[in-house]
């Protein structure tokens, strides 16, 4: 099992959210989307006028023996300048009134600096979200959108690492690309990054530590380091580079079987796909071992075409609207992955587009699935691109297989179940067999 493997399965078992300095969208839990632009993009919603409402007067209150001493009227408090309260014009405008009956009076009474209204606007936001009760309609505010966007493309400029929040939520280097700039900085999987340019991230969120980290290519960045075993931090600077993330890995094993990886369907994954396919092909293998373990999704698009690449027509994926629209996807003939024998590994991180393909070459008995159950994971999030650079995710639609088969809440179940040995965080760096990998070799030695 190569290395970058067993980092994975490391970092999965400890419950890490594992993302690229990169950190992907469809990581982070939103699964495949649909882009919208043009006339599909909304505004955001402008505040009401107030129309000349008369404010609420602040009530003082009478002081008694009990009272805290008064403030020392030498000092005046900060002005504020408060935000007036919209005048109701329709029963759903007055139903959010006490919203903003809650913050004028929060605004005139609360002791202590207050938030900007930005900041108040995305926390409401997400609350109002919040009461969905799904996980993937999400509002992300325009830094985090910046970087998702930049990562679906494949290519960043920033360090070279892949990055995660460890269980004490610290930003740690989770692997950093091979012969990338952090690799040859001297940073390993397993630093904790403690400050970036002098300034700490200590209880930072991973995409407010990402965008410090990250920059133009060419400049340079210093991260002070805490690494296990060593009783001091140490500072490492590092030189950032135009960067492309490698999402296929592919060999021909000395067995005469080709082995692809697919780390996720970023918008290369369908052109990366097709030339190692080519390379394998051409060195006439017995069979491919496609792995989509730990691939959490991304592009629909790039689904369906990796998906074509084996099947020669017929359904791929159904996608079924919240407005009662249906949708299929289908394969076309000619593509260069139709006969050669096929087996997709799986496992509870493959989650998605993952599941759209694994699921679509299951239904058309196209491939064997050798692993675990799937993530299930099948629902669609319209992206809205708001007028001030942040997105909003919406589920829309539903995914189903060929056969009609709900991957949301089910996941995909493997012909051939292979669990993971359940071992613990300190074992794995000794762990190096990949049982899963090896049933699947099996099965194409013995057809069984």
């Amino acid at each position: 099992m190569d290395s970058t493997l067993r980092n994975v399965i490391k970092f999965t078992l400890a419950g890490l959210l594992v993302l690229a300095l990169t950190a992907t969208a469809f990581v982070a839990g939103f699964g495949s989307a649909h882009l919208l632009s043009g006339a599909d993009v909304l505004p955001m919603a402008q505040p009401v006028d107030s129309g000349g409402l008369e404010q609420p007067t602040p009530v003082s209150p009478t002081p008694t023996a009990e009272s805290p001493p008064q403030a020392d009227t030498a000092t005046p408090a900060p002005t504020r300048t408060l935000v007036p309260i919209p005048t109701p014009e329709t029963p759903d405008e007055e139903a959010f009134q006490v919203f903003w009956e809650v913050w004028d009076l929060v605004q005139r009474n609360f002791y202590g600096q207050l938030p900007d209204l930005q900041q108040v606007t995305y926390a409401a936001i997400q609350g109002m979200l919040d009461t969905l009760d799904d996980e993937y309609t999400a509002f992300l505010e325009p830094s985090v959108a910046s970087i998702l966007a930049q990562d679906a493309t494949g290519e960043f400029e920033g360090i070279g690492a892949f990055v995660g929040l460890d269980e004490a939520g610290f930003l740690e280097i989770v692997e950093p690309f091979e012969d990338g700039p952090a690799a040859q900085a001297g940073l390993l999987a397993g630093d904790r990054v403690l400050a970036v340019d002098g300034t700490s991230i200590v209880g930072d969120t991973l995409y407010e530590g990402i965008g410090l980290i990250r920059g133009p290519a060419g400049t340079e960045v210093v991260l002070l380091i805490e690494r296990e075993g060593m009783e001091n931090t140490f500072e490492v600077t590092v030189t950032r580079e135009r960067l492309e993330i490698t999402i296929v890995n592919a060999e021909m094993r000395d067995d005469g079987i080709g082995y692809i990886r697919l780390r996720e369907f970023s918008a290369k994954a369908n052109e990366s796909m097709t030339e190692a396919l080519e390379e394998l092909l051409a060195q006439d293998p017995r069979g491919i071992v496609f792995d989509l373990r730990q691939n959490p999704g991304g592009w629909l698009d790039q689904a369906v075409e990796v998906s074509d690449l084996f099947l020669d027509d017929g359904v791929i994926v159904s996608e079924r609207w919240s407005d009662g629209r249906s949708f299929s996807f289908d394969a076309q003939p000619g593509d260069l992955g139709e006969d050669v024998p096929l087996v997709v590994l799986v496992d509870r991180g493959s989650a998605s587009a993952s599941e759209i393909v694994a699921g679509a070459l299951q239904d058309r008995e196209r491939a064997v699935l050798i692993g675990e159950l799937t993530f299930g994971k099948g629902s669609v999030q319209q992206v809205f691109k708001l007028s001030d650079g942040s997105e909003l995710r919406v589920t829309a639609a539903r995914w189903f297989t060929p056969n009609d088969r709900a991957i949301h809440g089910q996941g995909i179940a493997p012909d051939i179940e292979v669990p993971w040995p359940e071992v613990s965080e300190e074992d794995v760096p000794q762990l190096d067999a990949d049982p899963q990998l090896e049933r699947a070799v099996e099965y194409f030695l013995t057809g069984e």
